[in-house]
C-alpha cells in the first residue's frame, strides 16, 4: 500500500452495486422471509430462489479472481451487499461460501483448487461452509482437531461448533493441526463423507449453524488447501474478513434499527404530543446517529484495507468488529427502549435484529475479544 490516503467514500460502481443490493433483497428477501422460515422450522434454512438470483447478480463471483471466472470486485464491493443484508436479516450462505470459502482458496488454494472449485462457486454449483471454532468463545489458539498422516492421505478427528450453515454445505473447510508438527493445516472435507456427523443447531437468531464431528474421516493429499505448509497466518486473516464483513453486516443491521426507530418516534403520539419532541429521546438518537456515521467510517476503512493488504489490517479488522458489535448492542437495545413495552413483543420486527445482533457479534469474537487484540496489536 501507498502513504497515499484512500478517501472513504464508494465509487461510482460501488454505489450502484449497494442501491441495486438494496432494492433486490428489500423486494426479494424481506425480513418476512426469515420470519417464514422460522415459523416452519424450513430444514434448509434459507431460501433456495433467493439464493439462485443471488448467485444469477453475480455475487458469488464478486472476490474471484477474473481468471476463475469471477468479477474481482473487492472486499468494498461485498461489504455494501453484507451491510444491505443487514438490514434485512437475509438468510443465505453468501457469508460461508461467497466471503469465507471464495477467501480461502484465493489466499490458500493449489492451482488446481482454484480452477476447478472457483468456477463452480461462481455458477452456484458448490457451496462451504467455514469450520474453524471449537470452544463456546472464540479462540484462534484453541484447535484441537487433528490430520493424522497415513499413507499417501491423511485421517481426520475432532469436533468443530458454531459453524455457518454448516448442515446444508457440500463441503466443509477444516482447520486442524498437522501430525505431530503442531502446524495448523486446512482441509477441505466432503460434508456427506464417511465419518462425518453434522448435527444442525438452529440459532437464537433463527440463522443456520452446525455441531460438526469427524471420527476417521479420510482425506487424500490433495484435500490440504495449503499442503503441509503451516495456514495459521490463513486462518487469521479468514478470521479478520469474516470479522470486517461481520461488522458491515452489523452496521446495515444498527442503521435500519435507528431509522425504524426515528419513525416511530417522528409518528407516536403520548399525552396528545410526538414522543420524539422530548428532549431525553432526541439526545439518545442524536447520540447513536453520531455513533453509526464513526462505524461507517472505520468499516469501510476495514474493508479498503483487506483490499489493499494494509499493513494496518489487523487493527482495523478488530476495531471494526469490536466497534459494531458495541453500536449494534446499543441500537437495538434503544429501538426496544424507544418503542416502549411492544418493541419485546413478537409482533414487532426489533426482537428479530436484537438477536442477529447478539449472534453476529459473538461469531469469530465478541467486543471484548476485539478490543483486547487491537490494544495488543498497538502494543498496550
Amino acid at each position: 500500500m501507498t502513504g497515499r490516503t484512500m478517501a472513504l467514500l464508494l465509487n461510482e460502481e460501488q454505489r450502484m452495486l449497494k442501491d441495486a443490493a438494496r432494492e433486490f433483497l428489500s423486494g426479494h428477501a424481506p425480513l418476512t422471509q426469515l420470519r417464514k422460515l422460522r415459523d416452519q422450522r424450513d430444514p434448509l434454512g434459507y431460501c433456495p430462489e433467493t439464493w439462485r438470483a443471488m448467485v444469477e447478480l453475480g455475487w458469488t463471483g464478486i472476490l474471484v479472481p477474473e481468471a476463475e471466472g469471477g468479477l474481482a470486485f473487492g472486499h468494498v464491493g461485498m461489504g455494501q451487499i453484507l451491510e444491505e443484508g443487514g438490514r434485512t436479516l437475509t438468510a443465505s450462505p453468501l457469508f460461508a461460501t461467497a466471503v469465507l470459502g471464495v477467501s480461502a482458496l484465493v489466499l490458500a488454494g493449489s492451482e488446481a483448487q482454484r480452477s476447478a472449485l472457483l468456477p463452480a462457486i461462481v455458477a452456484g454449483e458448490l457451496t462451504l461452509a467455514p469450520a474453524f471454532d471449537e470452544s463456546p468463545r472464540h479462540d484462534p489458539q484453541a484447535v484441537a482437531t487433528h490430520l493424522r498422516p497415513q499413507g499417501d492421505g491423511f485421517v481426520l478427528d475432532g469436533v468443530k461448533r458454531f459453524v455457518p450453515d454448516g448442515h446444508s454445505a457440500d463441503r466443509l473447510l477444516v482447520s486442524a493441526r498437522l501430525g505431530e508438527t503442531g502446524r495448523i493445516a486446512l482441509a477441505l472435507v466432503e460434508r456427506s463423507a464417511p465419518g462425518v456427523e453434522v448435527q444442525r443447531v438452529v440459532m437464537a437468531d433463527s440463522r443456520n449453524s452446525a455441531e460438526i464431528h469427524f471420527q476417521s474421516v479420510q482425506l487424500a493429499a490433495g484435500d490440504l488447501l495449503s499442503g503441509v505448509e503451516d495456514a495459521a497466518d490463513t486462518l487469521l486473516r479468514l478470521f479478520e474478513i469474516g470479522n470486517v464483513h461481520l461488522a458491515a453486516e452489523l452496521l446495515g443491521l444498527s442503521l435500519e434499527m435507528f431509522e425504524q426507530t426515528v419513525e416511530y418516534l417522528n409518528t407516536r403520539r403520548q399525552f396528545g404530543v410526538l414522543i420524539g419532541s422530548y428532549q431525553g429521546l432526541q439526545h439518545r438518537a442524536a447520540h447513536l446517529y453520531s455513533e453509526l456515521e464513526l462505524l461507517k467510517s472505520l468499516v469501510l476503512k476495514a474493508l479498503q484495507a483487506l483490499d489493499t493488504d494494509a499493513a494496518e489490517t489487523p487493527r482495523l479488522a478488530s476495531l471494526a468488529k469490536a466497534k459494531a458489535g458495541e453500536i449494534a448492542t446499543l441500537a437495538t437495545n434503544e429501538a426496544v427502549q424507544m418503542h416502549g413495552g411492544v418493541g419485546m413483543t413478537d409482533e414487532l420486527d426489533i426482537g428479530f435484529f436484537l438477536k442477529r445482533a447478539r449472534v453476529a457479534e459473538q461469531l469469530y469474537g465478541d467486543h471484548r475479544y476485539h478490543l483486547q487484540r487491537y490494544a495488543a496489536l498497538c502494543g498496550y
